[in-house]
C-alpha cells in the first residue's frame, strides 16, 4: 500500500484504530511515524563494506571519512579539502598571443588538424596538466578477537548525519556512532558495548597512496561481495604499517601524524599537514610504537581533527599542527552525547528545509538491494531518497568557509584520483550546484562564488598573458591554485567559456534569493568575464556573426579529426547569457557605463541557434552532426540553452524545442553517470516527465549507482548524484521564463506525493502536495505584494503575495 499523507485523513485514522485507547493510538502512530521517517531517509546495509563504492560517508564540507564498518577492524578513510599535490603555481603560456592569430587563420581555412599541432605545442598550460586533490590516509580500528556477528547493521541516517554500526555477538553488542561535525570541525566515533562484550583495539595509521582502480570499481555492480563464510563478515584487516612519509607520534591519549603533500607535474609540494587523533575510553589506554591500544573498554570516543597550511590559493604559510591542537582543546571536556546534539543541531537546520514523499519504500530490503531492484520494479521512494541523499552530500561537502565539491565532493581514496578530482568546469562543477538552491541549500553556494572570485584573478594574467584581452578567462579545469590556463590537450582544453558557464551559474544562484547584497560581488566577475569576450571574440569569415576561436564542442570532435573549431552553439550560448546577465546585475545596481552598450552591441551580433538538416539542433557552426564519429557522445554541450539555460524551450521556441529532441534521440539515454542526469534534466524540461522517469530509472540503476548510492561515472564521480537530485525536482516543480510550473513533468510513475520547501526564482520558496497526477494543494510563500505567474495544465493565473508574502494556488 502506497504512502500517502494526503489521503489518510482524521476520520479513517481513527475508524482504522478505533480498537485502541486514543492515548495509544497517539503513542503508537507517533512512534510508527517517526521509524518509518527514519528509514525513508536512511541508506541501511546487512554486511560491512569490502569496497570503497560500499563504505558510507561523512563530511563536514572540510573534513570527510568513508567508514567501512568491518567487525575485526574498522577504517576510516580519510579527507582534507585543501590537500592537493603542488603548491601556487602560474601556468600560463608566453607564447599562445603570438600563436593565437595562426591558428585562428587555420581554423576558418578549415584545416583543423594544422590547427590542432601548433595549438599543442604553442598555446597550452605549462605544465600540461593541473594539480591533483588527495587522500589524508586512513585510521584503523583492528579489534582484538573478533567473530562472526549474530545480527548486524549498518546505517547512514541523513537526517541527523550519523553513521551507525551495531551488530551483535554471544557476549553482547556493540554500537558504533560516527559524524562530521562543522561546530567543533572534527570527526568523532563513539563505541560502546553491553553485556560481558568489552572493546579492544589498536589505533594506527597508513600515510596517504596510489590507488590502483580494480575491474570492480567500474562496474556499478550493487550486488555486494558473498559472506557466506564466517571471515567475509569481520572485514578485511589491512596492513597500516606504512606511514608513506608522515610521521606518526602517539603520546598519552593522543596520536599525531605530520606529513607534506607530494609534488605533480613538476611543480614541487609545498603543503604540511597534520591529522590529530585523540581517544577517550573507562579501559585500559597505551600509547606505544605510534599506535593507541584500549583494552577491556565498555565505552570509547575517538575524536579526529585535521588542517593544511593552505590559507588562500596563493598562500600556504599556516600551522596546521597548531590549528589541530587548538581544535582538539576545543573539543576536549565535552561528552560525545554533546558534541552530537550540537551537530545533529547544525545539519538539522539546513537538512530539514526541505522534504519529499514519493511514497513507501519496499519493507525489508536494504539500500543495495533496492538499487538493483529498481531496474525491474517501481521504487518512487528511491528516488527520494536519491534526492535527499545529493543534499546531504553538498552540506556534507560544500559549506561556508571550505572549498567547493569537487568532483568526488571531498571524498577520494588515493593521491591520483580519477581526473586529478579536479574542478572540471566545462560541466561538472556547475552540475554539482544544480540542486543547491532549488533544494533550499543555498548557503552551500559560498565556496563557489569565493572560488570564481580567486579564479578571475589567476584568470586576469591568462587573458592578457595569452589572448592580450582585457577581463579574465578560465578554460574547462581548474584546481585549487586557481590555474586558469588551458590543459590536457586543445582538443579539450582550449575552450575559453570555464568562466564564463561559472559566471551565469552564480547569477541564476542570485534569481533565487534576489540577495542585493550578493550583487556587489557578482558584478565584478560578471563584467570581467564579458570584457574578455568583448576582445576575444572575432567574426566569423562567413558573415554569421561574432564567434569565438579557438574552441571546442566540450569534449566532441568534429568530422575533421579533431574537436578544434570556431564558434560552436554551447560558446554563443554562455556569451549570450553572460551578456545579458551582466547587464541585468548592471541595472539592478543602478549603473550606467559606456561598456554596457559595447555589450548590448556584441550580443546582438552573435550567431543564433540553428536547426540541421535532420532537424536536429546543431552543434557547430557547420552542419556537422550527421558525420560526427561519436553519435551518443555523453556531452550535449548544444544543449546548455535549453537545460541549465532557458533560452530554448517549449514555451517561446517551439521549433527549436522540438530540434532539441531530435538531438536528445540521436544521442541516447544512458550515459556516463553525469552525462545520464543532464538528459533527465532535459527531458524534464522540454515536460516530458515519463522519458525524464525512465533515464532517471538508469541513473538509479546499478550500472549508474554504486552500493552506497555514490553515482558511478563510472568510476565515481559526484556531479551524477547532484545533477540526478536535479533532475527529479525539475519533474516536480519548474521556475523559468518568468513562470512557477508545478508539476510540469511529472511522471505517471509518482501519482501522488509532496514536497515542502522547494525553491523557485524570483525569492520564492514552495510547498506542493498532488493526488492522482493532479495538483492538490500548493503554497506560496516569498516578497510581500510579489505577482508569481502560475502555469498549470495550459492556464496561467496571476498569483498575489500580498502583505503577508504568503498566498495558496488556487487561491
Amino acid at each position: 500500500m502506497e504512502k500517502d499523507v494526503f489521503r489518510l485523513g482524521r476520520r479513517s485514522f481513527l475508524g482504522a484504530s478505533a480498537a485502541l485507547p486514543l492515548a495509544a493510538q497517539a503513542s503508537a502512530a507517533q512512534t510508527a511515524s517517526a521509524r518509518n521517517d527514519k528509514d525513508a531517509l536512511a541508506l541501511r546495509y546487512d554486511r560491512p563494506a569490502e569496497a570503497w563504492v560500499q563504505a558510507l560517508p561523512i563530511g563536514n564540507g572540510r573534513m570527510g571519512a568513508m567508514l567501512f564498518g568491518g567487525v575485526a577492524q574498522e577504517r576510516l578513510q580519510l579527507n582534507e579539502d585543501t590537500l592537493w599535490a603542488g603548491r601556487p603555481y602560474t601556468p600560463d603560456n608566453p607564447e599562445a598571443l603570438a600563436a593565437l592569430p595562426e591558428v585562428r587563420r587555420l581554423i576558418d581555412a578549415g584545416r583543423f588538424k594544422d590547427a590542432e599541432k601548433l595549438a599543442s605545442a604553442k598555446m597550452m598550460a605549462k605544465p600540461l596538466t593541473q594539480m591533483p586533490y588527495g587522500t589524508l590516509g586512513d585510521l584503523f580500528l583492528t579489534f582484538d578477537d573478533p567473530s562472526a556477528p549474530r545480527r548486524y547493521e549498518r546505517r547512514l541516517d541523513l537526517a541527523d548525519a550519523v553513521q551507525r554500526t551495531t551488530y551483535s555477538a554471544a557476549s553482547g553488542q556493540i554500537v558504533r556512532e560516527a559524524f562530521a561535525s562543522a561546530p567543533d570541525q572534527l570527526i568523532a566515533l563513539h563505541m560502546s558495548a553491553t553485556g560481558k562484550q568489552r572493546i579492544g583495539f589498536a589505533l594506527s595509521y597508513r600515510g596517504p597512496r596510489k590507488i590502483s582502480l580494480r575491474p570492480s570499481d567500474f562496474q556499478g555492480t550493487a550486488t555486494g561481495v558473498d559472506h557466506g563464510r564466517a571471515a567475509d563478515w569481520l572485514g578485511k584487516v589491512a596492513d597500516p604499517a606504512d606511514t608513506h612519509g608522515a610521521a606518526v607520534t602517539a603520546t598519552g591519549n593522543q596520536l599525531l601524524i605530520v606529513g607534506k603533500n607530494g609534488a605533480a607535474a613538476g611543480v614541487e609540494g609545498g603543503l604540511s599537514y597534520a591529522l590529530l587523533a585523540q581517544i577517550v575510553t573507562d579501559g585500559k589506554l597505551v600509547a606505544s610504537g605510534g599506535q593507541l591500544r584500549i583494552t577491556g573498554a565498555r565505552s570509547v570516543t575517538l575524536l579526529v581533527t585535521a588542517a593544511t597550511s593552505f590559507q588562500r590559493f596563493d598562500d600556504i604559510g599556516g600551522d596546521p599542527e597548531a590549528i589541530v591542537r587548538d581544535r582538539m582543546r576545543g573539543a576536549t571536556g565535552k561528552s560525545f552525547a554533546a558534541l552530537r546534539r550540537v551537530h545533529v543541531a547544525d545539519h538539522r537546520a539546513l537538512f530539514d528545509r526541505f522534504s519529499i514523499d514519493l511514497g513507501s519504500a519496499p519493507t525489508g530490503l536494504t539500500t543495495d538491494r533496492r538499487i538493483v531492484r529498481s531496474e525491474s520494479k517501481e521504487d518512487p521512494a528511491l528516488a527520494a531518497l536519491y534526492l535527499q541523499y545529493a543534499r546531504y552530500l553538498l552540506i556534507a561537502s560544500s559549506r561556508p568557509g571550505t572549498q567547493p565539491a569537487n568532483l568526488q565532493g571531498i571524498w577520494n581514496e588515493g593521491t591520483e584520483p580519477p581526473w586529478g578530482s579536479k574542478y572540471t568546469i566545462n560541466i561538472n562543477t556547475e552540475m554539482n550546484y544544480w540542486p543547491a538552491d532549488p533544494a533550499n541549500l543555498a548557503v552551500t553556494v559560498e565556496p563557489l562564488l569565493r572560488m570564481v572570485e580567486e579564479l578571475s584573478v589567476r584568470g586576469a594574467a591568462t587573458a592578457k598573458t595569452m589572448y592580450g584581452a582585457r577581463g579574465w578567462v578560465a578554460h574547462h579545469n581548474t584546481d585549487i591554485w586557481r590555474a586558469a590556463a588551458p590543459i590536457d590537450g586543445p582538443q579539450w582544453g582550449l575552450w575559453p567559456c570555464g568562466g564564463a558557464w561559472l559566471c551565469t551559474t552564480l547569477y541564476q544562484h542570485w534569481e533565487y534569493s534576489r540577495d542585493p547584497r550578493l550583487l556587489d560581488r557578482l558584478y565584478p566577475l560578471m563584467r570581467g568575464a564579458a570584457l574578455f569576450f568583448l576582445d576575444a571574440l572575432v567574426e566569423d569569415p562567413k558573415g554569421r556573426g561574432l564567434v569565438t576561436s579557438p574552441s571546442v564542442s566540450p569534449e566532441n570532435p568534429h568530422p575533421f579529426g579533431t574537436a578544434l573549431c570556431s564558434g560552436p552553439a554551447m560558446d554563443r550560448q554562455i556569451v549570450r547569457d553572460l551578456f545579458d546577465f551582466t547587464t541585468a546585475v548592471a541595472k539592478e545596481l543602478g549603473k550606467n557605463e559606456p561598456l554596457l552598450g559595447q555589450i548590448a552591441s556584441a550580443r546582438a551580433r552573435l550567431s543564433p541557434d540553428r536547426v540541421g538538416k535532420s532537424g536536429q539542433f546543431q552543434e557547430w557552426l557547420e552542419d556537422w552532426d550527421d558525420l560526427a564519429p561519436e553519435q551518443q557522445h555523453r556531452h550535449v554541450s548544444q544543449l546548455y540553452a535549453v537545460y541549465p539555460s532557458e533560452q530554448v524551450n517549449v514555451r517561446d521556441t517551439p521549433a527549436l524545442a522540438e530540434a532539441v529532441k531530435v538531438t536528445l534521440r540521436t544521442r541516447g539515454d544512458l550515459a556516463t553517470g553525469w552525462a545520464t542526469a543532464w538528459r533527465a534534466c532535459l527531458w524534464a524540461r522540454l515536460g516530458d516527465g515519463d522519458h525524464a522517469h525512465d533515464i532517471l530509472k538508469g541513473l538509479l540503476g546499478p550500472k549508474r549507482t554504486y552500493p552506497n548510492m555514490f553515482d558511478a561515472h563510472p568510476p565515481f564521480q559526484i556531479d551524477g548524484n547532484f545533477g540526478g537530485a536535479a533532475a527529479i525536482m525539475e519533474m516536480i516543480l519548474q521556475s523559468w521564463g518568468g513562470e512557477l510550473r508545478p508539476l510540469a513533468a511529472l511522471p505517471q510513475a509518482w501519482p501522488s506525493g509532496s514536497v515542502r520547501g522547494i525553491r523557485a526564482k524570483g525569492g520564492l520558496t514552495v510547498d506542493l502536495s498532488w493526488r492522482d497526477r493532479a495538483l492538490a494543494t500548493m503554497t506560496v510563500k516569498g516578497p510581500p505584494h510579489a505577482k508569481v505567474p502560475i502555469r498549470y495544465r495550459g492556464q496561467v493565473r496571476t498569483l498575489d503575495l500580498r502583505a503577508s508574502g504568503i498566498a495558496r494556488f488556487p487561491a
